[in-house]
């Protein structure tokens, strides 16, 4: 705000932080209050909000460059990739009012992170959802993070009404579909891409929320830190804990679906 402060916008996450900030100041024997500001005479909201997407409007650019330079032959490539993904987190954490340049630099992001072996596998063809309805899928015991997030993709974006079985024999259910099974034949793992990155490509990706969710399913699935991100690690750890504890198959689906459901709902 010209040369006498910050403003930033009154939400519940920035309040909460800066009540903890005032805490501890105080607990120094400092003091600190916190102003909730309704208006700004000069400065009307419209205004206001521009002046935030202006302020990280040069942060994109020299984001969206740098993605633009990192190529696969670079040396140290997947560090470089990681870096940038987190330095888009934090861009995007203090964009409050959606830069234009965001989505340009998520989908530079996205093209720099999507391999050759990818972009042939998107290349087989797009399958009709209306073909896939009322289907049995079936997938292996004891359901990992690959395998709840594919069943959850199934259910939300593929099949109104799915049936899952668990099954270690593809042959035992002839007319179901298979989906992460070590045979041949269904959908699983192709190129370097997990279950669920290829169930995505063949039926297209509903929306940016999901090929972000194909990014953590990558990590937590293949362990190779492909994209830098955590949140499928987290609830993978989770799966393993319910599986030791015994719960059921279905159980265990349900249980992950409803988180990857609440990762969904978290990105912004």
């Amino acid at each position: 705000m010209r040369n006498s402060g910050y403003a930033l916008p009154n939400t519940p996450v920035n309040q909460e932080r800066l009540e903890w900030l005032a805490a501890e100041i105080r607990g120094y024997k400092g003091e600190a209050s916190v102003l909730q500001i309704q208006a700004i005479d000069d400065l009307p909201s419209d205004l206001l909000k521009e002046r935030f997407r202006e302020e990280r409007r040069p942060d994109y650019s020299g984001l969206i460059r740098e993605l633009e330079q990192l190529k696969p032959s670079l040396q140290g490539f997947p560090t470089q990739l990681r870096r940038l993904k987190r330095r888009f987190e934090e861009l995007a954490e203090i964009d409050f009012f959606d830069s234009p340049l965001r989505a340009k630099a998520e989908e530079a992001l996205y093209k720099a992170g999507r391999p050759m072996t990818a972009e042939k596998l998107s290349s087989k063809g797009k399958l009709s959802r209306k073909e896939y309805q009322g289907r049995v899928w079936l997938t292996r015991p004891r359901p990992g993070i690959d395998r709840v997030s594919s069943a959850w993709l199934i259910t939300r974006f593929i099949d109104a009404k799915p049936t899952f079985l668990f099954s270690s024999d593809p042959n035992a259910h002839p007319k179901a579909l298979p989906f992460d099974m070590y045979q041949a034949g269904g959908f699983g793992h192709e190129a370097d891409n997990c279950t669920f990155e290829t169930l995505c490509a063949r039926f297209g990706t509903p929306d940016k929320r999901v090929r972000l969710i194909a990014q953590a399913i990558h990590d937590a699935d293949l362990e190779d830190e492909k994209f830098g991100r955590l949140e499928g690690i987290a609830i993978n750890q989770i799966l393993k804990g319910w599986a030791k504890q015994g719960i059921s198959d279905d159980e265990l689906l349900r249980r992950g679906m409803e988180m990857v459901e609440g990762l969904y709902h978290s990105i912004g």
